[in-house]
């Protein structure tokens, strides 16, 4: 896992964490970190971690559990956000790839899944869109801003 590894100093508020399930997905979550970074976010990674070996997520929790957004990269059956939806108290936003072996159908099977996730909060993008990702995850969170500092002012 790799920590806030970039140069650019974040200009708001939150922690978007991207996770990703398998090395295949990382180009497609390395597109959401960067663009959430260049968009001004802290940006915490943690990739290959999906349900081939839970293990590995479970051992980093505190990932999940300190971001305000989620951002999960999965490909294959695309059964992660669900499981990462189970542990998080904050959005996840689901992005089905098209690169992987099986019968993945370019991306189709994993977007299917995460359209028919049964754990609450999950939100999806389309296939290997980790830029459309980055950039609704950044919303909410400046969306989240803006109605602290509404209700700082009211009170105020």
């Amino acid at each position: 896992m790799r920590h806030y590894s970039s140069k650019i100093e974040p200009k708001y508020h939150g922690n978007i964490s991207i996770i990703s399930a398998g090395t295949a997905d990382l180009p497609i979550a390395e597109e959401a970190a960067v663009t959430a970074e260049l968009c001004g976010f802290k940006v915490q990674r943690l990739w290959d971690v999906g349900v081939a070996g839970i293990h590995r997520l479970l051992n980093n929790r505190h990932a999940i559990a300190s971001a305000s957004v989620l951002i999960v990269v999965a490909g294959m059956e695309g059964a992660l956000p669900s499981v990462v939806a189970g542990l998080a108290n904050c959005p996840v936003i689901a992005v089905p790839t098209s690169i992987g072996y099986g019968a993945s159908f370019g991306g189709l099977a994993p977007l299917l899944t995460m359209l028919n996730s049964c754990a609450a909060g999950v939100g999806v993008v389309n296939i290997d869109n980790g830029f459309g990702a980055a950039v609704l995850a950044g919303q909410i969170l400046r969306t989240a801003e803006k109605l602290r500092l509404a209700s700082s002012q009211e009170w105020g």
